[in-house]
């Protein structure tokens, strides 16, 4: 169950992620490089008193997930374009996540209202014991009504401290073998997607995210420059996703290349594939947190 001070500080990560996504809304412009959009919302998130619970995901149109800008990234937003950002927010190792779409044309506005419509209905039916599949069936319902899919392949989540992904999936769908319920004590992200594509999303060659595993004995066989690095990352992100682009001090940026094959040849590493819709749609992506207590489901990313 969670205590009283856990309560807290997920709170508090969750009013951080709501000012954050509120500031960065207003920050999305046509020609505005995504390197300084990511470097404008993390640096908020550590001023308001958090850390990123992950690199901030900006993803352009038919990316629906995973790209965070590289160190030198040169890609600026397009006019006209469908941007997603994911910001994740942590206080002690306890995390908020919330996303919010900001589309530079009325072209997409009703993809844009479906999902927002779809996030709404759901967080109203997170309630202890409701079946995940049965918000899935409300989020799949809402979307489809107004002409488009949802992304089959990307979910909703539970969450824990340290860990933004922590085994349990909601679905955007009515998934009859999703058997999952709601539980007081436990934290969600509700996450719909959806696109005026075919409804599913596909891994490209591109990484820019990583995470940490942990194996002390494979630890203890790296090379002494990769050891220090990767204890340099594990003390500061335990196993949360990190991106290259934060290390970029003490000569750090020059080896980090060598140091992550080293760490995906010893299997201590975790990469996360750019997606893309399969069909090249356009994606849209809403998401909060929620948080049942004792005295029912609290949407935390919403208070600010």
């Amino acid at each position: 169950m969670l205590t009283e001070d856990d309560i807290e500080k997920y709170i508090c990560a969750g009013r951080i992620a709501c000012l954050v996504a509120r500031d960065a809304e207003h920050y999305v412009k046509p020609e505005v490089k995504l390197l300084d959009l990511a470097n404008y919302i993390e640096s908020k998130i550590k001023e308001l008193g958090g850390e990123p619970a992950f690199p901030v995901n900006i993803s352009i149109n038919n990316i629906a997930a995973h790209y965070t800008p590289l160190p030198r990234d040169e890609t600026i937003i397009p006019s006209e374009a469908v941007i997603k950002i994911d910001i994740g927010v942590h206080v002690d190792g306890y995390i908020a996540d919330t996303a919010i779409t900001v589309s530079l044309s009325d072209r997409y506005s009703l993809l844009v209202e479906s999902v927002k419509q779809a996030l709404e209905k759901a967080l109203a039916n997170v309630v202890p014991g409701k079946k995940f599949s049965e918000v899935g069936a409300l989020i799949e319902k809402v979307v489809k009504d107004h002409g488009f899919k949802p992304v089959y392949n990307l979910s909703g989540h539970n969450i824990d401290r340290y860990l933004i992904h922590a085994g349990e999936t909601i679905p955007n769908f009515n998934d009859r073998l999703n058997f999952g319920k709601f539980q007081v004590g436990r934290v969600y992200a509700i996450e719909p997607f959806a696109t005026n594509g075919v409804g599913f999303v596909v891994e490209t060659s591109t990484i820019t995210i990583y995470a940490l595993k942990y194996n002390p004995k494979k630890i203890r066989s790296l090379t002494r420059d990769t050891y220090s690095i990767y204890m340099l990352i594990y003390n500061s992100r335990k196993t949360l996703p990190f991106a290259k682009r934060w290390y970029k001090v003490n000569d750090i940026s020059a080896q980090i290349d060598n140091v992550l094959n080293e760490l995906h040849r010893n299997n201590l590493l975790i990469q996360y594939p750019v997606l893309i819709e399969k069909s090249n749609g356009i994606v849209v992506q809403f998401e909060h947190t929620v948080l049942i207590d004792n005295k029912g489901s609290v949407t935390i990313t919403t208070k600010c």
